[in-house]
This record gives structure tokens, sequence and C-alpha cells, in this order.
């Protein structure tokens, strides 16, 4: 299968399920079957999918791209030896990174919900005009990109956390900061925004927020 088959909501649901890790092998560029040029997709989706990793408190190593050819037995061995050693590394799926379980969840699943949105802002915004690493690279390193992450994304994500975290009970402004490791401020700036959309309101009776 060409690596530019190689969904966003793939690699999140691997990490839903428990993977400690996500290694895409593909053809080098410039050695794509496909007119498509399938291995700049993925380069993109990695390059997408590592910033999602960060902002949801995951180390981006926990997923990783190689380019080996058919040809290349010993450099897959050996990339599959170092991303193997790599993981022990970093330790189990948000342990080594000291996040509860239960926030990870959420985390990981607000993200995957918001793939198609991604997708969008990908077409739209997260073009790279020329088919280079290099260029990649620059791109996705950018102050600009950067900055469209935290407008387009990363509020979004937040939000979606804690619409998924509100579907499993009511909870107050505390708890929900408290599982999913996000300010107070953070998390009454999103209640509020949410309530004047309609998708969250606060239960007097309860003093609890529920969704909509």
């Amino acid at each position: 299968m060409c690596t530019g088959r190689v969904d966003l909501a793939f690699i999140l649901r691997a990490f839903l399920n428990g993977a400690d890790g996500v290694l895409i092998g593909g053809c080098w560029p410039g050695e794509c079957h496909y007119i498509t040029e399938g291995n700049y997709l993925a380069l993109s989706t990695t390059y997408i999918c590592k910033k999602l990793l960060d902002l949801v408190g995951l180390n981006p190593e926990r997923l990783r791209l190689e380019w080996v050819s058919a040809s290349e037995g010993m450099r897959f061995a050996e990339a599959m030896n170092d991303f193997s050693k790599k993981l022990k590394e970093l330790g189990p799926l948000g342990k080594g990174e000291g996040i509860d379980r239960k926030g990870l969840h959420f985390k990981l699943e607000a993200a995957r919900d918001l793939v198609p949105y991604i997708k969008l802002v990908e077409r739209e915004r997260l073009r790279v005009p020329v088919k280079s690493e290099q260029a990649y690279h620059e791109f996705f390193a950018s102050e600009e990109v950067a900055r469209l992450f935290k407008e387009l994304i990363a509020d979004k994500l937040q939000m979606r956390q804690i619409i998924a975290l509100l579907r499993e009970r009511p909870l107050s402004g505390g708890e929900i900061s408290e599982t999913l490791g996000l300010s107070p401020s953070e998390v009454s700036l999103h209640l509020n925004s949410s309530a004047r959309q309609g998708l969250v309101h606060f239960d007097e009776s309860r003093k609890r927020f529920v969704p909509l």
C-alpha cells in the first residue's frame, strides 16, 4: 500500500488502541510508483500528526517515517531495531510522559474526531508549494505554521477534549482541569465559548457542566 494512503485517523487510532509508537515505511521521495507522489502526502501527514501528539502531551518521537525501498531489507531491520530501542527509552504510552491514562484517552479521541477538520485546514492552509524534504521541514518548522496550528487547531482540539470528557459524565471546571491537565483559565475560556455555541450548559442543580 502506498504511504499516501496512511490516513491521519489510522495513526491516531493506533495510539488510542495503546500502541507505544507507530513507524511508517515508504518509498524514497522521487521513487513513488503513483502520480500522486504519495510519499510526500505521508510526509505532510507525519509532520501534522507529530504536532498533534505534542499538543496532547505525547512525545512526537513516538511517530517515525522512514524511507525504505523493497530491496533495502537491512535498512528496514536497522530502522525497526532503532525505533524499538527508542520506544523502550520513552516508556509505555502516556506513562513515559506522566499523563493520566484516562485523560490521554479523551485527548486522543478528540484529536481523532477532529481529523476531517484538520484535513480541510491542511488542504486550504498547509500545502507545501515545493516537493522536497527540505521544503517540507522548513515549512512545518516555520513560525507561520506554528501560529496557524494555535489559531486553527489547538484551541478546537482542547474544546473537543472537554466535550468528549463531558459526554462521560457532568463535571465541574476544576474536575475538567485536573483530568485533562489544562489550566483553569483555559477550561473557563473553552467552556464559555462552548456555551455560546450551544454545545454545553451549566446545570445549576448539580453544579456541573453537561453537554447538549
